[in-house]
């Protein structure tokens, strides 16, 4: 098959962002056929968050180390193994008989998802330069937002059509199609030498893990205090402080002894022993914009977590139909792409981030204008197709920028670190806008019942049964002449949460946008700009050892690399090796 070099990145292109789809729908569809899945094997309520919430814990967990283990591997050989393991797991999960190997299947997932994530970011930062690179980060960008989108609405149809099991077994065939994408159109990815810090390792899982932990779970078992039992392998911890309380303590000393471990490694006269490079939070753009990706994941996701439950028991919608009011996130996502790449040669990557943030900020605030108990359905539309737009400009180029400037041999490194501060970013939103949507639901409810007369206690009962079955309750009061004005005052509880959740969005996208101001911001470079840095980077001392060169005017050529021997070589114009420095280097 005789295909062009820039044919067979672009095909490259598509199994990589196929891939994040991949995981990013099942972070989704999930929450929608749970009520399937307990139906169906019978588990219990501790079952069920776990298959909802192991998945999102372990995928955190692993990200630094896959970053440092893919740039000592190789990211393709990285991506490709977590496609086999995402395939192979998502079969165990669709023929699990029961709770306890579904729960399995999700952990194994999770850790197939965290392969695929930071490799995706790796190949893509190797593969495209100048304004290609804009607009392959514009294609990832928009594959994220409109995955997170459409699997609430494949779940949903999923939970009226058919069953649960197909929403893991239509991986399979999806998996295979990456995998031969990537065998075929993906190049070998550089290796570079070093070890793996097994100290450090153990302590970024711990310290992830019980982070992420304790932002899914605080809702559920307290924040301070143990709220309901937490039960895992046969123990139980129902009184106390919160098992959230003492995760998180442990997450922050783990991350602390981690972050110390790496600098006093990266100072020391075998750097190459650290699992992560402190120096690459020198480089202005990666530390700052990764800053803002924490900032800014508070507001991009936590209003999604929410947002289904409002339009279900609110407005009466369907799981379909609510999956399907939230499919203008992909279709604005879809459009930020196609205008990037018209955009890329004239505006800068830090540029379109922040126009995505101003658009996303935009959304969220006419989301909480706009919500009401007979919300119509356009004014919805209108609202997340704004929001979608930011998203597609935002999510993609806020990466763009802050692995611009990482050096080839950190790649995997950078991609892991900056997929951590999105995924915690992520639980950290989701954490808050659930907290306050939740607590808003709670307190406006018994007040409004409390004023309306009905004595305390049988306002504390009705409150909790709303709240507990997270306003599933809602319809059942509503069938009752004798608490329909329950269901109505739970109604308009929700509301009010949704609107104090979406503006309270808007308001953290907003410092996001404030935090950019501290990113270098590089123009867009021209088309003569891109060859004649091409072509400058194609000398023998800005070279690295792959098999491809793709500068301008240049076959494939060999010379003396590096290390004294000729091979064949692939310019970059991003530097390939740190400077040298002392151990007391101030970084």
């Amino acid at each position: 098959m005789n295909i062009s070099p820039t044919t067979r990145k672009w095909l490259g292109l598509i199994a990589i962002a196929l891939g994040v789809a991949l995981i990013v729908v099942d972070t989704t569809i999930v929450n929608v056929i749970v009520p399937s899945i307990i139906e169906d094997l019978g588990i219990n309520s501790v079952q069920a968050q776990w298959i909802q919430e192991s998945y999102a814990i372990v995928f955190a967990a692993l990200l630094l180390l896959v970053g440092r283990v893919a740039d000592l591997v190789g990211a393709r050989r990285i991506f490709i193994a977590g496609v086999v393991v995402f395939g192979a797991t998502s079969l165990l999960a669709g023929l699990a008989p029961n709770g306890g190997l579904l729960i399995l299947a999700r952990f194994l997932q999770g850790a197939g998802a965290a392969m695929i994530l930071p490799t995706s970011l790796s190949l893509l930062n190797a593969m495209f330069t100048g304004k290609a690179r804009g607009q392959a980060f514009a294609v990832w960008g928009s594959t994220i937002g409109a995955a997170s989108a459409l699997g609430p609405l494949l779940g949903g149809w999923l939970a009226e059509h058919a069953s649960w099991r197909w929403a893991f077994g239509i991986n399979i065939p999806l998996a295979a199609l990456i995998l031969i994408g990537a065998v075929l159109f993906i190049a070998p990815s550089p290796r570079t030498a070093g070890r793996i810090d097994a100290t450090g390792a153990a302590l970024s899982i711990a310290g992830l893990g019980l982070l992420a932990f304790g932002l899914v779970e605080g809702r559920t078992y307290g924040w301070l205090t143990t709220k309901e039992p937490f039960d895992l392998f046969g123990l139980s911890w129902s009184s106390g402080p919160s098992p959230v309380l003492v995760a998180l303590v442990l997450a922050v000393l783990s991350l602390g002894a981690f972050a110390y471990r790496q600098t006093m490694l990266t100072r020391s006269d075998d750097p190459s022993r650290a699992l992560m490079d402190v120096r690459l939070f020198s480089i202005s753009s990666f530390r700052n914009g990764n800053i803002a990706t924490l900032i800014i994941g508070l507001g991009e996701f936590g209003i999604v977590a929410v947002l289904p439950l409002w339009l279900q028991f609110t407005l009466g919608y369907s799981a379909l139909q609510a999956g399907l009011a939230l499919v203008p996130i992909a279709i604005g996502s879809f459009v930020a792409s196609g205008a990037s790449f018209g955009m890329a040669s004239k505006v800068s990557p830090l540029g379109l981030v922040r126009i995505g943030f101003a658009l996303e900020a935009l959304g969220l605030a006419g989301l909480g204008f706009i919500a009401a108990t007979d919300s119509p359905w356009w004014t919805i539309a209108a609202v997340l197709f704004f929001y979608g737009i930011g998203v597609g400009f935002a999510t993609a180029q806020v990466t763009n920028v802050v692995l611009e400037e990482i050096p080839e041999q950190s790649a995997g490194q950078g991609s892991g670190i900056q997929s951590a501060f999105r995924q915690l970013g992520s639980a950290l939103g989701i954490a808050v806008l659930t907290t306050v949507f939740f607590s808003t639901l709670n307190s406006t409810l018994n007040n409004d019942l409390t004023e309306s007369g009905v004595d305390q206690a049988q306002a504390d009962q009705l409150t909790r049964a709303v709240t507990d079955s997270a306003g599933a309750a809602i319809d059942s009061l509503a069938g009752s002449p004798s608490t329909a004005f329950v269901a109505d005052a739970a109604q308009s509880a929700m509301t009010h949460g949704i609107t104090l959740g979406g503006y309270l969005a808007a308001g953290f996208v907003v410092v996001g946008l404030i935090a950019t101001a501290l990113i270098p911001n590089k123009p867009a470079p021209s088309t003569e700009e891109e060859t004649k840095a091409a072509a400058d980077a194609c000398r023998p001392d800005r070279c690295s050892t792959v098999p491809v060169c793709d500068c301008p005017g240049h076959g494939q050529h060999s010379h003396v690399g590096q290390h004294g021997h000729v091979s064949l070589q692939r310019c970059s114009a991003r530097p390939t090796s740190w400077p040298s420095v002392s151990k007391h280097a101030n970084w």
